[in-house]
C-alpha cells in the first residue's frame, strides 16, 4: 500500500510529535508498505491559523492508497481514504481556553476565531475513516468540545530494547522539552523543600531561552545549584538511554497532558518509576500511585515528599519500575498493534 503520512510542525523544534510520524514510517516500511513522510509548518498564533488551514486543504495526496493523519491541523487535508491519529486540538481554543496558556485575550475576535475553529474541525474529521488518539484524555477531549467518537491507540516508542536498567543514583531525571506547560519549575522549586541528598536532571531543549533563564534564576534564588543539572539542549537518543539506565527515577509532570507522553514509555522500558502529578493528564493513565510510581499533588511540597521517598525507599522503587515495564504489556502499547489498527 502507498500511505502518505502528513503532519504539521514548529520549525527547527523536535519531540513527541515527530518522533510519531517518523517512528511509524519505519514500522509501516518493515511490513512492506511505501511509506511518503509530508510535513507543512504550522503556528497556533491566531491571525495565521486559517490561512494555515487553507493550505492544508489544498495539499493534493491523491497518488496515497491512504493519508494518515496527526498533528493539527493535519487532519484538514482531503482525501477519500483518510484516517486521523489524533495527538491533540489547538489547545489555546480548546481545554486551554480558561487557562493561563492561552495567550490572547477572550474577545469577540478571538471567541469568533474559535467558533470557526470548531466548525472548521467538525467538518474535517466527519470526513475521516476512523480516528484514533493517543490517549483517553484526547478521546474524552473530541467527545466535549466536537461530539465525536475515536478509538484509544497508545504510541510506542521505537527500538524499545535499547532501554535497559544498569543502577539507581541518586538523580530523578526529566527528559523532556524545556517549556513552561511542562512544569519543570515545580520540581526546581521543590528541591529546596527536600530533606535528604536526592538530585535533580533536567535534559531537554526550549523553544526560546526565556524559560530555561527563568529554570536557572530559581535554582540560584533556591540555593539548590549544588544539587540540580539543567542541560538546556537537544539530547540524544544514545545520551537518553544512558541517563536513564542508572537514575533513581523519572518524572513527568506536564499540566493535563494529552497522553503519558515519551518521557514516562521510555522511563518504563528502563525499569524506572514514573514521578508525575494528580493534575497531568494522561499520564494518569499509565501511572498507578505506589505501584508503578508516585502521584503527588501538583504543589513543591508535595512534590518533595514524593522525592524524598523515592530516595529512601530503594528496594521499593526498583520493585516500581519492575511493574512500570509490566505495564506496557497491559496496556498493548506495541508497533505491531498500531500497524494492524491504522491498516484496518
Amino acid at each position: 500500500m502507498r500511505i502518505a503520512l502528513f503532519s504539521t510542525m514548529a520549525p527547527f523544534v523536535n519531540g513527541g510529535a515527530r518522533h510519531i510520524v517518523d517512528w511509524l514510517s519505519v514500522a509501516l516500511k518493515k511490513e512492506g508498505h511505501e511509506v511518503e513522510i509530508v510535513y507543512l509548518p504550522e503556528y497556533d498564533a491566531p491571525d495565521l491559523l486559517f490561512q494555515q488551514m487553507m493550505a492544508f486543504r489544498w495539499v493534493d495526496l491523491s497518488s496515497a492508497d491512504r493519508v494518515i493523519c496527526f498533528r493539527p491541523q493535519s487532519h484538514l487535508i482531503s482525501h477519500p481514504n483518510k484516517v486521523v491519529w489524533f495527538i491533540h486540538h489547538i489547545r489555546s481554543f480548546y481545554d486551554l481556553w480558561d487557562s493561563e496558556y492561552r495567550h490572547f485575550p477572550e474577545d469577540m475576535y478571538h471567541k469568533g476565531i474559535r467558533k470557526a475553529l470548531f466548525a472548521a474541525d467538525n467538518a474535517a474529521l466527519a470526513e475521516a475513516k476512523h480516528i484514533y488518539t493517543n490517549s483517553r484524555v484526547v478521546s474524552d477531549r473530541l467527545i466535549k468540545y466536537n461530539n465525536i467518537d475515536s478509538e484509544v491507540l497508545y504510541p510506542p516508542v521505537i527500538d524499545s530494547e535499547r532501554f535497559h536498567c544498569r543502577s539507581f543514583n541518586d538523580e530523578i531525571v526529566y527528559v523532556s522539552r524545556l517549556e513552561h506547560h511542562k512544569r519543570q519549575h515545580l520540581l526546581v522549586e521543590a528541591m529546596k523543600h527536600t530533606t535528604t541528598p536526592v538530585r535533580l536532571r533536567l535534559c531537554g531543549s526550549s523553544y526560546s531561552s526565556a524559560y530555561p533563564d527563568h529554570l536557572r534564576g530559581i535554582i540560584q534564588a533556591d540555593g539548590v545549584a549544588d544539587r540540580v543539572i539543567l542541560e538546556d539542549r537537544w539530547i540524544s537518543e544514545e545520551e537518553k538511554v544512558e541517563i536513564l539506565a542508572d537514575c533513581l527515577a523519572a518524572a513527568y509532570v506536564p499540566v493535563d497532558e494529552d497522553s503519558y507522553g515519551y518521557p514516562t514509555l521510555e522511563a518504563s522500558h528502563a525499569s524506572k518509576a514514573i514521578l508525575t502529578t494528580s493534575d497531568s493528564g494522561g499520564v494518569l493513565e499509565f501511572v498507578k500511585e505506589g505501584v508503578n510510581g508516585l502521584i503527588a499533588d501538583p504543589d513543591p511540597r508535595a512534590v518533595a515528599v514524593a522525592m524524598d521517598r523515592l530516595y529512601r525507599e530503594r528496594e521499593q522503587v526498583r520493585l516500581m519500575g519492575i511493574e512500570a515495564n509490566k505495564r506496557l504489556a497491559e496496556l498493548g502499547i506495541s508497533w505491531d498493534h498500531v500497524v494492524k489498527r491504522l491498516l484496518a
